[in-house]
């Protein structure tokens, strides 16, 4: 009876040191960190890569942050900043002088920015936390950072320039046919038409007429406002010869 007893004891003890083993690791498996898969941003920008966490236990000084970079043509991660009371930002390699801690431990917030993103950060950035006697469970999450170059922006001198060549000629072309609608049409005077080429006497086509002083001459202003059908009059009169209506007039 009584090596029963011992064995049903050691057998317990057995049972007890199982349970302890396979329960420990849940008891203390209790922090979850969170950030999101993706991030797009685009070249010179400065990039927050977020990260919270919750515990059940309070963030203290021996909670631990770890940030690693792994490129996008593969290889293997990189610790590149440090959180441990205090920030440890990197002070070599390829982040050096562009990384900021933005995290606030108290509110389950572990994030860092990246100052000036460049083409060669693109890569997978992993947090992981630490929150003693939370150190298991999901400690750890990727987010994959995306940069692009950024789109070419158009300046306020291409514009001007712009609209110098395509707004001044049009205003001239609208001035000028407005013009034309509205100002009257010149009357010429039909008293002092051209004779006929028939009353031209020997000699007349050679003299030389001065135009009278109240005849006015046109100008380029008046041509530019004269109508087809006053163009073709005025020109057909410049091309034929001046007659002296006083020598014309004794032949008869």
């Amino acid at each position: 009876m009584h090596r029963r007893r011992h064995r049903n004891s050691a057998l317990n003890v057995v049972l007890l040191l199982y349970l302890i083993v396979c329960l420990a690791p849940s008891l203390v498996s209790s922090i979850t960190v969170n950030s999101p898969a993706e991030i797009h941003a685009s070249k010179g920008d400065t990039v927050t890569l977020s990260c919270t966490f919750a515990s059940t236990s309070r963030p203290t000084s021996k909670m631990n942050v770890d940030w690693s970079y792994r490129p996008q043509s593969g290889g293997p991660p990189n610790t590149f900043f440090h959180f441990s009371s205090q920030s440890f930002p990197p002070r070599t390699g390829q982040f050096a002088g562009r990384i900021r801690w933005s995290g606030i431990p108290a509110r389950g917030e572990a994030s860092i920015s990246l100052i000036n993103a460049t083409l060669n950060d693109n890569g997978t950035y992993t947090c992981s936390v630490r929150n003693p006697p939370d150190v298991h469970g999901a400690t750890t999450s990727h987010t994959v950072l995306t940069v692009t170059p950024k789109a070419a922006s158009i300046r306020f001198s291409d514009v001007a320039v712009l609209l110098a060549f395509i707004l001044l000629p049009s205003a001239i072309i609208t001035l000028v046919l407005i013009g034309r609608i509205l100002c009257p049409k010149k009357q010429r005077n039909q008293s002092k038409a051209y004779r006929s080429p028939i009353e031209v006497t020997e000699g007349e086509e050679y003299s030389i007429n001065p135009p009278e002083a109240g005849e006015s001459r046109i100008t380029c202003c008046d041509l530019c406002l004269m109508d087809s059908d006053g163009e073709d009059e005025y020109y057909s009169i410049k091309k034929r010869p001046p007659m002296d209506e006083d020598y014309a007039e004794s032949q008869f």
